[in-house]
């Protein structure tokens, strides 16, 4: 039958149904001797009800119906980290224990709590996620619970029958109680299907309710009008007619034997899946007349039997069963539906069965062994990088459609990431080395020191028979790096620390010399230029985008130093690599990022280029206009030197909009435009002998929810000035405002005499304009004594018109500005302020946020001063998500307890136990102020802070012991 694509009602229930009056049912006759327990049932069993039995019933069972909270904190198998609402219910007062989803639940570490009616809240731990079925089990201590007792719905697995009227009670976004109408349809359904790479149900029937029950949320109990619990919810079907799909109870039934006798709950597989087909089909494959006979004699209200659909390769059933065979019996036992298959394999798991099939009419048996799903289960998981990695689970090895080994990549994190390799890609080898399972990969990464490379070979999901090569560069200094396995008893996955690996080793020299082209330019420029790549560990500053490259100017080979745009280098905190020639690669540092422009300084040791013949680039301070002749010559991605002959076009003031993330963005500039200008590479615009007249740079700006990037020319001049900041180690001193142009026409409508009029043209014939304040950085001397939309006239009684004009006349502490307000001159000291190119030296990383102190552009582009800890970015599946402690946010008091700085917050929050909770003032952008709760998870998200060094490596520390979570788990 077609398969419809469903969707995982991971929300809580959007509608509240009507409360119906319904007869009530009558007794439902017992099931013949050799019908499956769960078979269909025919329509005739169920009878009238009574009315208002069924509002009795709702109130009677609400308060054992619970709202989950749930943090997945780490991606794994199949499940993306993230914070979601669902549905549970109470099937166990006495011992706290909540039935629901397993994707609620999750195969992987989680966090989750509980809401009663009451609103009173108690922290869940799982106990118990199906390996196949989607159905899981949270519990509680119900010591914990002071004001309520939960009503506890009993399970009845025989009370599914067709027609019968049902209830689907859920959570209205944890708010209210949400009560959704509708019939039971069928009882054979297919499991629901909710898309490649995703996790579905398989080897089951499902329940299909007609009428109004999609959106039900997950982990709702399905009800009859006695209150008790006849399905679980699952998944809704999209398109079509509204339709709801239920897991049905045997199996939970089952597993609740062994959870309350203290054992572990065996499951069995042949790695086969199996699909219920009806008669007619099972002709055209060939069951026998015989066999069908028999088996409609034996089960008059089955109507097809199970076939195989699909075998796991390298299973022991791999070339033994085939798709089409038609299941007939395991020894000696008529198997024809998943019930009785899944009795049968779950008591026999460690050991071969005898199964016996039909192919093509001929009647074939085979030994096949039984393995435990536990075993192919992944249960344990390493992150380092801010990858997480684990063993290929059975799930996902039949998406892929090969054998249950390899390494499964949930999150490709950093080191993962910044190599191009994707969420869900398969390792199959890692430095060499074969993976087979995790403990290979833990025993490859040993061997590998901070900032070594490996080679790792890997397939995808798109692409399972294409094995794909990448290179990754080990981190051991940006992220955490542990090993967690998943404790059932604790209902938490205990981490340890992987082994530190090898000190790092120096950088063998190497040595590349540059081909002669032809092109006098290339040439020349070609021992100048290199390619910077520039990979970001963590969002900060506003800067989300974490993979960068760009060409890079050599400004001075004895040093080794190089010039960027910040589009290439957006922050000071990340990994640096530089490429000369295309031919060698080695680590760089950031030693400069300009807090005024789209520059940025990285370094080389020159020692580790050997001979090669790199040259410092020949800068000249000419002042382009517009129709001169330049060469742009840079190099595209592939490090390929490119040129183009062209003209400058016009030189025009940056005007970028304000950056919504509050990422830095350039103003006060003059920049190059180019006729025809080249898009596909940056570099340098140079004349006819080579000499660099401006950079050709990237400027990186938001438009509406877009980040776009377009390229201009940065004057020779600025990058001359830089270089000197840099290597004369003093501050940048900085009038703080940014500037409008107005013409001189419109500075007379303000009322500006004709002797200041004159002095305008007299200091340039050819800029008739002046300089009017736009907007002024917070918290500095100028936005105390200037306001917008004043004209600066001069500064230290010399008139100012262009933008580099300002930043020259302002290089020292102090000055006298003269501008024109209201009509009148005003002359005004004002002190300047120094600016370093260090940009950021310290972020906190706390409840799964990164914090930080506020940065330059909060001010320039907001107002903001720099008071309180900025909230930069935030992990999915953390505190911080779960309670709304968001990116551009700033916390000015914890606790009642002000936090002006960085250090102010870690002295308040430092000692804080693990699942404290704390109370957040936190002042948005626009100046809104909120006050949030915030329950700390110390466990899967410890603190650490990361801090730059005096010669610009970075270190963490950690904030919080290992495993603090361990004391406080019940």
């Amino acid at each position: 039958m077609p398969r419809t694509s469903l969707l995982l009602c991971v929300l809580l229930l959007s509608g509240v149904g009507a409360l119906a009056t319904e007869p009530s049912p009558t007794t439902i006759p017992p099931q013949a001797a050799a019908q499956p327990a769960n078979a269909p049932q025919p329509l005739s069993a169920v009878q009238p009800s009574a009315p208002s039995t069924w509002a009795q019933t709702l109130e009677r069972i609400a308060s054992g119906v619970v709202s989950i909270q749930i943090d997945s904190t780490r991606a794994f198998d199949t499940e993306w980290n993230t914070s979601a609402q669902a549905t549970g219910f109470v099937i166990d007062a006495k011992r706290g224990l909540i039935l629901t989803n397993r994707h609620v639940v999750t195969p992987g570490p989680v966090t989750a709590q509980a809401t009663f009616q009451n609103r009173e809240e108690v922290q869940l731990y799982p106990v118990y996620r199906d390996p196949v079925h989607d159905f899981g089990i949270y519990r509680y201590d119900p010591a914990k619970l002071r004001f309520i007792q939960p009503a506890e719905l009993p399970l009845y697995p025989a009370g599914a029958v067709v027609g019968r009227e049902i209830r689907v009670v859920g959570n209205d976004a944890g708010e209210q109680l949400s009560i959704l109408a509708g019939t039971l349809a069928r009882l054979d359904r297919e499991a629901p299907e909710y898309g490649y790479g995703k996790y579905n149900d398989f080897n089951t029937f499902y329940y299909q309710a007609a009428s109004g029950t999609s959106g039900g949320s997950s982990g709702s109990p399905v009800i009859d009008v006695e209150g008790r619990v006849v399905a679980l919810n699952a998944g809704g079907a999209s398109g079509g007619a509204q339709s709801s799909f239920y897991l049905p109870l045997p199996a939970v039934v089952r597993a609740l034997k062994f959870i309350d006798a203290g054992k572990p709950v065996p499951r069995g597989t042949l790695e086969t899946v199996f699909k219920y087909t009806p008669y007619d089909e099972l002709r055209r494959l060939g069951v026998t007349a015989d066999t069908e006979a028999r088996m409609r004699k034996s089960y008059p209200k089955l109507t097809g039997m199970l076939v195989v659909d699909d075998v796991q390769p390298g299973s022991a059933a791999d070339g033994v069963l085939s798709p089409g065979d038609i299941l007939v019996a395991i020894d000696g036992k008529p198997v024809p539906e998943f019930f009785a298959l899944e009795d049968v394999l779950d008591n026999a798991v460690g050991r071969p069965v005898q199964v016996e099939v039909q192919r093509g009419g001929a009647t074939v048996r085979h030994a096949i062994d039984v393995q435990s799903l536990s075993a192919i289960t992944a249960d344990e998981y390493i992150e380092f990088g801010e990858a997480v990695v684990h063993t290929l689970s059975y799930e996902q090895a039949r998406h892929y459609n090969l054998p249950i080994k390899g390494v499964y990549v949930a999150n490709p994190g950093y080191v993962f990431g910044s190599a191009g390799i994707p969420h869900g890609a398969l390792i199959n080898s890692f430095n060499g080395k074969k993976m087979d399972s995790l403990a290979d990969f833990e025993a490859a990464l040993a061997g590998l020191a901070d900032g070594a490379r490996a080679p790792v070979r890997y397939v995808t999901l798109e692409d399972p028979r294409a094995i794909q090569l990448k290179v990754i560069r080990m981190d051991r200094r940006w992220f955490p790096a542990r090993k967690c396995k998943r404790d059932d008893a604790l209902g938490i996955w205990p981490c340890v620390s992987i082994q530190a690996g090898p000190l790092p080793t120096a950088v063998a020299p190497a040595t590349t010399q540059f081909a002669a082209t032809g092109d006098p330019r290339i040439d020349q420029l070609a021992p100048s230029l290199v390619m910077v790549t520039f990979d970001m560990p963590y969002s900060i500053s506003g800067v989300t985008e974490k993979n960068y490259h760009g060409t890079g100017l050599i400004v001075d080979a004895k040093r080794g130093l190089v010039v960027v745009d910040r589009n290439t280098v957006p922050v000071a905190m990340g990994d640096v690599r530089i490429t000369f020639n295309g031919t060698i690669e080695v680590p760089g540092k950031v030693e400069f990022v300009h807090p005024l422009h789209n520059i940025a300084v990285v370094s080389y040791d020159p020692k580790s280029i050997g001979d090669t013949p790199v040259r410092t680039a020949s800068l000249i301070d000419k002042e382009l206009q517009a129709g001169d002749d330049v060469w742009a010559v840079g190099q595209r991605s592939d490090s390929k030197i490119m040129s183009q002959r062209t003209q400058v076009a016009s030189i025009d003031v940056v005007a970028f909009p304000l950056s919504r993330t509050l990422r830095f963005r350039d103003s006060n500039l003059e920049v190059v435009n180019l006729v025809n200008a080249p898009t596909d590479f940056d570099g340098v615009l140079a004349n006819d002998k080579g000499e660099v007249l401006a950079l050709w740079s990237s400027f990186a700006f938001e438009t509406q929810r877009e980040l776009e990037q377009v390229n201009r020319g940065i004057p020779s001049d600025l990058v001359m000035e830089t270089i000197k900041v840099v290597e004369d180690g003093k501050a940048l001193y900085s009038f703080e405002a940014e500037w409008d142009v107005d013409s001189l026409a419109n500075a007379r409508k303000l009322g500006l005499p004709d002797s200041w009029v004159r002095r305008f043209e007299d200091h340039n014939q050819q800029r008739r304009q002046v300089l009017s304040i736009d907007r002024l950085v917070a918290g500095t001397p100028a936005a105390a004594l200037l306001e917008p939309g004043d004209l600066l006239l001069a500064i230290d009684g010399k008139v100012v018109n262009r933008f580099r004009e300002v930043e020259r006349a302002v290089q020292k502490p102090e000055v006298a500005v003269t501008v024109w307000r209201d009509g009148a001159e005003k002359t005004l000291q004002m002190r300047t302020v120094p600016l370093g190119g260090r940009d950021i030296d310290r972020v906190l990383i706390w409840a799964g946020a990164t914090l930080q102190a506020p940065h330059r552009a909060l001010a320039v582009q907001r107002g903001i001063g720099p008071d309180g800890v900025f909230v930069s970015f935030f992990f999915y599946g953390s505190p911080a998500t779960h309670y709304g402690l968001y990116a551009g946010r700033r916390i000015t008091e914890v606790d009642g307890q002000p936090t002006p700085d960085l250090d102010a917050f870690i002295k308040v929050v430092r000692g804080k136990p693990d699942r404290a909770s704390l109370r957040l003032k936190t002042v948005s952008w626009n100046g809104q102020t909120d006050v949030i709760t915030l329950k700390l998870d110390k466990h899967y998200w410890p603190a650490y802070e990361l801090d730059r060094q005096s010669d610009g490596s970075w270190t963490r520390t950690a904030l919080d012991p290992p495993d603090v979570s361990m004391a406080h788990t019940p």
